[in-house]
């Protein structure tokens, strides 16, 4: 099966990204677990769901998320609070996240919840028996509130155990629309015109693409959206599940394609050593500073690159603008990533605080501030501060059940989602070296049988 009429009508609403800046975003602090400070603030409106008193219960939450996100998501945890009167406490973690569990749980501190950005280490989560399955309420707000597909990928075995709270649409091409002008560029649909478009910003004097090497899980992207429109869905899915080998001769074609652009070091800032240096937030802001100048006229990430811009100067939908990632087949990927909340204890406010997050009262929050898509398909567009935010977030829910999760998401962390290991250290070398496609393929495939044990 190829990509279905509807995935083609959200890679299409794509086009139709509007010209508003997104609104700032607050910082956040790392380091130590942070107390949420009840604002009171904000306006009321008709709850939709119903939630237990929990005065004087403690929660801990535990998530990657720093700065902005971590700023954003405490509201969220604010409003919580204000419902139910228990006292939330915000725990920063490290990746690969499994590990950090594995250290609160090994010293009988786990948090009450935690969101898990990766569906093979929420997989692990219950392999080792530290995640709870999902109460009655929450599966009742899963239910009113998401597709099938996002409850799926939250269940193991049958058996709901994740809410999925945070979703990316990890298939945009982000540039520099001065750069893009001084160069005669205009936005390609496909992949040779993406080649074409960025030698044509090169002979203008500047780089065309800014690549995080630095950091692993961009490079899986690449290939994932390479590999879902040239290959096709049902290839994909065997893939992620390892029914096919990482030797198969679609692998090969997407590695080949992926080399079109890392096979030549001119056309990424920096070269291949330069991005191997660079990390992803970087990525974007040299995309974005240096006037008509900058290190790099395009970068590839989801919806999440707007935080980041954010910190520059440059206003989205004037200064930066966005793109489908370019057709490699008949039609553009729709990938998409995601967090999800998995109790790990079994307690009432962890249930209740599922709950939450699988409400549309508790999307809305983090939608209203922006650089945030929910995959709650009841939450109305205009909670999005701007048409750019809102035309990603009905692209997303109107590709539906045929939306593709990150495949290195859905491996076993230790192949997937682990840097310096697996599919991480195995594309960064290939991003040193792409000539060797099939020492790549034959890394891949060992790599991966030992992580699904197969």
């Amino acid at each position: 099966m190829r990509t279905t009429l509807r995935m083609r009508r959200a890679a299409l609403v794509f086009t139709a990204i509007g010209a508003l800046a997104l609104s700032g975003c607050g910082g956040g602090e790392d380091g130590k677990d942070t107390k949420i400070e009840k604002s009171g603030s904000g306006k009321d409106s008709p709850s939709t769901v119903t939630l237990p008193k929990l005065d004087g219960e403690k929660i801990s939450v535990a998530a990657v998320w720093t700065g902005p996100e971590q700023a954003n998501f405490t509201k969220v945890l604010d409003e919580f609070e204000k419902r139910t009167g228990a006292a939330v406490t915000f725990v920063p973690a490290q990746d690969p996240i499994v590990n950090f569990l594995g250290t609160k749980i090994a010293g009988g501190q786990p948090p009450d919840v935690a969101m898990i950005p990766q569906v093979g280490a929420i997989q692990q989560a219950v392999a080792k028996k530290w995640a709870k399955p999902v109460g009655a309420e929450a599966k009742a707000q899963l239910g009113q509130n998401y597709t099938q597909v996002w409850q799926d990928l939250g269940a193991v075995d049958g058996t709901q155990y994740g809410v999925y709270f945070k979703a990316a649409n990890k298939s945009l091409v982000w540039y520099n629309s001065q750069a893009f002008e001084n160069a005669g560029a205009s936005e390609p649909k496909t992949w040779k015109d993406f080649i074409a478009t960025a030698e044509t910003v090169s002979a203008s004097g500047v780089t065309p693409v800014s690549v995080a090497g630095a950091d692993g899980w961009t490079l899986t992207d690449w290939f994932e959206n390479i590999y879902l429109s040239q290959a096709g869905p049902e290839k994909y899915d065997q893939l992620a599940k390892h029914e096919i080998k990482w030797t198969d001769p679609s692998v090969k074609d997407a590695l080949t394609t992926l080399a079109e652009l890392f096979g030549k070091p001119e056309l990424i800032a920096g070269g291949a050593d330069g991005a191997l240096q660079t990390e992803f937030p970087t990525s974007v802001t040299q995309t974005f500073t240096g006037g008509d100048q900058p290190k790099g006229a395009m970068v590839f990430e989801g919806d999440f690159v707007s935080i980041n811009i954010a910190q520059t100067k440059a206003k989205i939908g004037t200064d930066a603008k966005v793109f489908p990632f370019p057709a490699v087949g008949a039609d553009s990927p729709v990938v998409t990533g995601g967090d999800a909340a998995v109790a790990l204890k079994d307690s009432k406010g962890a249930q209740a605080l599922l709950t939450w997050l699988a409400s549309t009262d508790a999307a809305k929050i983090w939608a209203e501030e922006g650089g945030f898509i929910s995959p709650n398909k009841s939450l109305d567009a205009a909670a999005y501060p701007n048409d750019v935010q809102r035309t990603m977030a009905e692209a997303l829910i109107a590709a539906g059940d045929d939306v593709r999760f990150d495949m290195s998401d859905q491996a076993p962390q230790s192949f997937g989602g682990t840097p310096g290991k697996g599919e991480w250290k195995i594309l960064q070398d290939f991003l040193k070296n792409p000539k060797d496609i099939a020492g790549a393929q034959t890394k891949l495939e060992s790599d991966a049988a030992a992580a699904y044990k197969s």
